[in-house]
């Protein structure tokens, strides 16, 4: 076992626990589906959960639901009354995400959609409080700026793979259509003076972004 092996490990023991039901979701997701690492898996699916808890938003709005599992993490930090608004792009995820979501113990707060966020959510009506984005990295600034349009003054932007991989500062991934459209995200928000914003280097980069 390597020493970031140790450190992973050690950390999952000093966590709240993911529950029964997020470690079946995230196995299947690695057996039956393919990039299963793209779940937020326990650490990072903690952490969206505490911050809720800590922001309070009564909506919040998911782009990129992939298998679920970031969602389920979201709604279980959701007041009664709260509800999180989650839309996928990728139609053939919906056979395999759909039964998880409406199996969940979370199920009543999650409005799940299969569409694009950038035109089906400004449709919605909704002021959110909170935004999570974890779509097509191609298109973050598009999506950010989306998000900001329908986010209420001082409500918090999360946005996920940053860092991606580090690809970010390596040159061999300077034609990377991903990897330039993280690039471009991050240089957008950091010269964009409608919001406070930092980068956790956790996992694979969490922006925690703030509209002021």
């Amino acid at each position: 076992m390597t020493e970031t092996e140790k450190l992973d490990s050690y950390v999952a023991e000093h966590i709240d626990a993911e529950g029964d039901y997020l470690y079946r979701l995230y196995r299947a997701t690695n057996i039956h589906t393919i990039h299963g690492r793209m779940a937020s898996g326990h650490l990072q699916g903690r952490l969206l959960r505490l911050l809720v808890k800590m922001f309070q938003p009564k909506n919040i709005l998911e782009v990129g639901t992939f298998s679920g599992y970031s969602a389920i993490c979201l709604a279980e930090g959701l007041p009664d009354g709260g509800k999180l608004y989650t839309f996928e792009i990728n139609d053939e995820m919906e056979d395999f995400t759909r039964p998880w979501i409406e199996g969940s113990a979370v199920a009543d707060k999650i409005y799940f959609r299969i569409g694009d966020a950038n035109e089906l959510a400004p449709k919605l009506g909704v002021v959110f409080d909170m935004a999570f984005i974890d779509g097509d990295k191609r298109t973050y600034v598009e999506t950010y700026e989306m998000v900001m349009k329908i986010l209420r003054p001082g409500g918090f932007i999360l946005a996920d793979n940053t860092l991606w991989d580090g690809h970010v500062v390596e040159e061999a991934y300077d034609h990377d259509h991903q990897t330039i459209g993280i690039r471009k995200f991050n240089d957008h928000v950091a010269a964009d003076e409608r919001v406070e914003k930092v980068i956790l280097p956790l996992r694979d980069g969490l922006t925690i972004i703030r509209k002021k």
